[in-house]
């Protein structure tokens, strides 16, 4: 789809009142979603009040690596009038969670007009927390480009494998020229190198992305972290159950905590805040 089908200039979506996060990837199979349901999970057990909300619309998937249990979701409250709170769910360890449907064709296909009546519901809910995660659908498509526009931060999964890469360096591409077009102020992603063998590799994969992107976009993406290939990681997802909750510490559980630990700077947590 193109990004012509965006709001015009000077008509993008406001920012949510609370920092907001987005989690996106180039391409499915990345590990986009095992990467955002462990970050909420190790920001909320810092303390934190955090919603995490599955923007992937049509293809949701976040309740279930969660291991949550069916309910109302973001496609009740836009087509059948379902409050938007009512739909949230507490998920493990503390994080609460704002799942969307899976397989709905309408969702899959939302419009502007759509996605703005979601953004607005959204920030009247973001106001009960602290900071706010999102899930987004892989690629290019005006779901990912627009909640992209709005977000504070944005999180690029990748892994070495080269044609992950390839679609990383499209989203930041696709991203750069939606912020000339509109004239938005679109953070430039920061990288994290998922299935990683070591950090060495790790740094390297962030490395080669920043250089093709400073020699062709002028933005140079940061590394946020890296996460390990590990069968423990593959081994939550089958349980579903998130490994920021496993009490041993192990290398990817480190490598998360470092990850979170920069993206709790962004939020003030509601007791200090109301005490400002």
């Amino acid at each position: 789809m193109s990004t012509q089908q965006l709001m015009p200039q000077g008509q993008m979506a406001p920012k949510l009142p609370v920092p907001f996060v987005l989690v996106t990837g180039g391409k499915g199979g990345v590990g986009k979603t095992t990467v955002c349901a462990n970050l909420g999970v190790q920001l909320a057990k810092s303390g934190l009040r955090v919603l995490m909300v599955d923007l992937d619309l049509g293809l949701a998937n976040l309740d279930l690596v969660l291991g949550l249990e069916s309910g109302s979701t973001v496609e009740d409250a836009l087509q059948q009038g379902v409050s938007l709170g009512d739909c949230v769910r507490e998920g493990p360890g503390g994080v609460h969670v704002l799942p969307a449907g899976s397989g709905s064709e309408s969702m899959g296909r939302l419009d502007t007009l759509g996605r703005n009546r979601l953004i607005r519901a959204l920030a009247d809910l973001a106001l009960e927390y602290d900071l706010v995660v999102g899930d987004s659908a892989a690629g290019i498509g005006p779901d990912v480009l627009e909640f992209a526009s709005i977000a504070d931060r944005v999180l690029l999964v990748t892994t070495p494998d080269l044609t992950a890469l390839t679609d990383a360096y499209g989203v930041i591409k696709a991203l750069d020229q939606l912020g000339t077009r509109t004239g938005a102020d679109i953070p430039t992603p920061e990288v994290i190198v998922n299935q990683s063998r070591d950090i060495e590799e790790g740094q390297a994969i962030a490395r080669k992305l920043r250089a093709i992107c400073e020699r062709f976009l002028c933005r140079s993406p940061r590394q946020a972290g890296w996460i390990p290939r590990s069968a423990a990681v593959a081994d939550s997802l089958a349980r579903r159950a998130p490994f920021a909750l496993d009490p041993r510490r192990a290398l990817e559980k480190l490598c998360l905590e470092q990850i979170s630990g920069r993206l709790s700077r962004l939020a003030q947590p509601l007791e200090v805040a109301s005490h400002a």
